[in-house]
């Protein structure tokens, strides 16, 4: 099968990832064997490739927004047929055993298995994942639509209901890429204000055009008081501001994987009056579930950017770039 592997991390300046030709994967007991339709291309993707997360497996397949139709089952594999259209997200199994696996906790679990990091992903024509680990696809997603939703989607979502904003309340977003114009389009339908900072130009104008209250650069503080936001780019020096822009009592969620290094905080300005910084961790398998369900209730769309499977590293630089509108979408 057609893949594109990384053997070395480094800059996505050159082409780090190889167009190279590798056996097709068998599912394994409790797995399923997917046809690759669609792939989504997340910032998480640039952090293994760049090096920013210690390799955890080389030479490795990226990819964890994998969308496919499941051609085979391992033995035991229960919950799926063949010709059943499925999502591979970023975590992949957890060890069902530890004090965390068993309060429910199972995004922190150390023993986590992770798409695309510590196994094979999707920037391939195959993908096998365990099948406890596989989402069905509500058929309202076309495969472009669905894929960033199983990473972007997710942690979006985790991230929107830790920052502990209700619906009609102010939410702040920091950063407005794949994830950012999910989660104001569930905001939005909740009747919140959504007030966006942001680098790019291109991304405040899609932030508008998505129904933005407010729209302003990194370096200018919202109009008014929020009571949650949640910091997408992984920029440390935003920290600060982002506290002081709450209101007491407020959350501001860090929904990054990996993140420059945080400035010294200036505890009666950005954390006094029980504001609150959190962290967001990986995903449940509930997570996912929730988000897809709700996703295709309140009826998300996805914008996305395709790419060719040979392009991956073409994406790559774009999204680096801040030059992706929405998500980009590999297609093998």
């Amino acid at each position: 099968m057609k893949a594109m592997v990384l053997r070395a991390p480094g800059s996505v300046a050159g082409q780090r990832l190889v167009a190279e030709e590798l056996q097709l994967p068998q599912p394994g007991p409790g797995e399923l064997g997917l046809k690759v339709r669609a792939c989504g291309v997340c910032r998480t993707d640039l952090h293994v490739v760049e090096g920013d997360l210690d390799p955890r497996k080389l030479p490795l397949v990226p990819g964890h927004e994998v969308v496919g139709t499941v051609e085979a089952l391992g033995a035991g594999a229960a919950g799926f047929a063949v010709g059943d259209r499925v999502g591979i997200a970023w975590v992949r199994g957890t060890c069902g055993r530890c004090e965390l696996c068993r309060e429910g906790r199972t995004n922190l679990c150390p023993d986590a298995r992770f798409t695309g990091w510590t196994d094979d992903g999707g920037y391939a024509e195959r993908a096998v994942v365990p099948a406890a680990w596989a989402y069905p696809i509500p058929k309202v997603f076309s495969d472009d639509e669905a894929a960033p939703l199983l990473c972007a989607g997710i942690i979006g979502y985790r991230a929107l209901r830790l920052s502990g904003v209700r619906p009609g309340e102010r939410l702040g977003i920091y950063g407005f890429g794949g994830s950012a114009h999910l989660v104001i389009q569930i905001a939005l339908r909740r009747g919140c204000e959504v007030f966006v900072s942001s680098l790019r130009e291109e991304h405040r104008s899609l932030a508008r055009e998505m129904g933005a209250a407010w729209v302003g650069g990194v370096n200018v503080a919202p109009p008014v008081a929020l009571h949650g936001s949640i910091l997408f780019a992984p920029a440390g020096d935003l920290v600060s501001p982002a506290l002081r822009a709450l209101r007491p009592g407020g959350t501001l969620a860090l929904a990054g994987i990996h993140m420059s290094p945080i400035p010294e905080l200036d505890y009666g300005r950005d954390l006094f009056r029980e504001r609150v910084l959190r962290s967001v961790t990986a995903n449940t398998r509930e997570d996912g579930l929730e988000l897809l369900r709700e996703a295709a209730e309140i009826g998300i769309r996805p914008r996305t950017e395709p790419f060719p499977l040979a392009e991956a590293n073409e994406a790559l630089r774009r999204l680096k770039e801040g030059k992706v509108r929405g998500a980009a979408v590999l297609h093998p």
